[in-house]
C-alpha cells in the first residue's frame, strides 16, 4: 500500500521514495511508488500534476490514481527509464494543487450555506481547470437574487478566517454522524476522514483542503441552471482562478462593447439595439428574397416543358438545402399545376403545386431505386441524397415522371 503523505500533510511540495514498479504503454511511463505526495483523482478532485526526478531522468507527472495503490502516469522528458528500487525526488506542481484545494474547500462551504438556508443537498461535485459545479437537489425555484445571497453568505464564512480540521475515525461517533451534511454512505470504509469547520459544516471528504478558510480568497458563482425537476446545478470558482475567470469575462464583455457601434455600456443594452437593427435588416432581406424569388420564378415557368397538363421545371441550383427548399415551396405556391424538378450538390429537391396529381415521394424512390441514395418526404415535397451528377438526377427524374404520368 502506498503511504499518502498529502493527508498526513497537504502542504507538503517536495518528498523522496522509493520506486516499487515500472509500466511502460507507447509514450506513457507509469509508476508504483512507496510514497508519494501526488492525491489520486477522486470526489470530484482531479489528481495532482507535478515531475518526478532521478538520476539520469525526469518525468512530467500528468494523471495520478489508484486506491491502495497509487500509480503516477506521465511521459519521460530526458533521461533513461527508472528501475525498481531506485530513489527518486516528487516534486509537486504547487499552483495547481493549492488551487484545487481552495476550490474544494470552498464547495464545502456554498454547499453548507445552500443546505443551511434551503435545506438544498449536494448531490454531485467536481473541479475543471478554469471552474467547479456542484448539482444540488432543490424543488423549487432559483434566481440570481437568492444565488447572489448564498454566495455573500459563504464569503462571509471565507472571510472570518475559520479554521478547517481533519479528523480521522475507525469508527464514527453515534453524536457525530447526526451532525453530518451529507449522510455517510455505507461504502465508505475506515479509515474515515470528516473535514470540519466550526459552526459551519462537517462532512466526511477524501479531498485536499487548505487549514484556514481566509486561503480561500473568494467564492464567486458564475452560472446555474435547472438539470432535471429537482436538481440544480451550481458553476462557481474560487481563489486565483476566480480572478483569472472574472478577468477573462470582463475582456470579453469590454471587447464585445468595443465591437459595438454605440460602445457605452451597459452592453446589455447595446446588444438589444443591435438584435432590432438585425432584425429590421433580416425582414427587408426577407422582402427583397421572395421578390427576387417571384421574378426567377415567372422567368422560370416561361422555360418550363409541358407535360401533359403540367409545367415541369428543372433547375441546377449551388444553393444550399435550406434555401433550395425554402425557394420550391414559394415556387410551386405561386405556379398553379406546376412542378420543380431541383437538384444541388449533395441534394435533390421534387416539389408539386397541390393543383398536380403525381406523388413526389413517389417519384423521388423511382429516382433513388435507379441511380442509388436515399430521402423521403410527402406527395407535396421529397428531399434526398442521389449518387449521382446533379444534371443526370434532373435526367433520370423526367424519365421517371413522364413513366409516371404515362406519357
Amino acid at each position: 500500500m502506498t503511504e499518502r503523505l498529502f493527508y498526513s500533510n497537504p502542504y507538503l511540495r517536495e518528498i523522496d521514495a522509493t520506486v516499487e514498479s515500472v509500466e511502460v504503454e507507447g509514450s506513457k511511463i507509469r509508476l508504483l511508488l512507496d510514497r508519494t505526495l501526488f492525491y489520486p483523482e477522486g470526489g470530484g478532485q482531479p489528481s495532482d500534476r507535478g515531475m518526478i526526478e532521478g538520476d539520469g531522468f525526469r518525468i512530467r507527472v500528468e494523471r495520478v490514481y489508484g486506491k491502495d495503490e497509487i500509480w503516477h502516469e506521465g511521459k519521460k522528458l530526458e533521461g533513461r527509464l527508472p528501475e525498481p528500487g531506485e530513489s527518486v525526488r516528487l516534486l509537486l506542481n504547487w499552483e495547481w494543487r493549492y488551487e484545487n484545494m481552495k476550490n474544494h474547500t470552498g464547495q464545502h462551504i456554498l454547499s453548507a450555506v445552500f443546505k443551511e438556508l434551503y435545506n438544498a443537498g449536494t448531490t454531485g461535485f467536481q473541479i475543471f481547470e478554469s471552474y467547479n459545479k456542484i448539482e444540488v437537489d432543490y424543488p423549487g425555484e432559483l434566481d440570481w437574487d437568492t444565488i447572489l445571497e448564498v454566495e455573500r453568505r459563504a464569503n462571509e464564512v471565507v472571510w472570518k478566517g475559520l479554521p478547517v480540521r481533519v479528523n480521522v475515525y475507525e469508527e464514527l461517533p453515534a453524536d457525530l454522524r447526526h451532525k453530518l451534511r451529507k449522510e455517510l454512505s455505507d461504502k465508505v470504509k475506515p479509515p474515515i476522514r470528516v473535514v470540519s469547520i466550526p459552526g459551519v459544516d462537517i462532512t466526511p471528504c477524501g479531498g485536499t483542503h487548505v487549514g484556514n478558510t481566509r486561503e480561500i480568497g473568494i467564492i464567486k458563482v458564475l452560472n446555474f441552471y435547472r438539470k432535471s425537476r429537482k436538481l440544480w446545478r451550481i458553476e462557481f470558482v474560487c481563489g486565483n482562478r476566480a480572478l483569472k475567470r472574472l478577468n477573462e469575462i470582463l475582456e470579453d464583455y469590454w471587447s464585445a462593447l468595443d465591437g459595438m457601434p454605440n460602445k457605452n455600456p451597459p452592453l446589455v443594452e447595446r446588444v438589444r439595439e443591435l438584435r432590432g437593427e438585425i432584425e429590421g435588416l433580416e425582414g427587408e432581406i426577407d422582402h427583397l428574397r421572395r421578390e427576387l424569388w417571384h421574378w426567377k420564378g415567372c422567368a422560370l415557368i416561361d422555360k418550363a416543358e409541358e407535360m401533359g397538363d403540367y409545367n415541369v421545371v428543372a433547375l441546377v441550383e449551388k444553393w444550399d438545402m435550406k434555401d433550395a427548399q425554402a425557394f420550391a415551396i414559394n415556387f410551386v405556391k405561386e405556379n398553379p399545376g406546376a412542378m420543380l424538378l431541383l437538384a444541388g450538390e449533395g441534394y435533390v429537391i421534387f416539389a408539386r403545386n397541390e393543383e398536380v396529381d403525381v406523388s413526389m415521394r413517389e417519384l423521388l424512390k423511382e429516382v433513388i431505386k435507379e441511380l442509388g441514395g436515399k430521402g423521403g418526404g410527402t406527395d407535396n415535397l421529397a428531399r434526398g441524397k442521389v449518387e449521382a451528377e446533379p444534371e443526370d438526377v434532373i435526367e433520370v427524374a423526367k424519365d421517371a415522371l413522364r413513366r409516371a404520368m404515362g406519357i
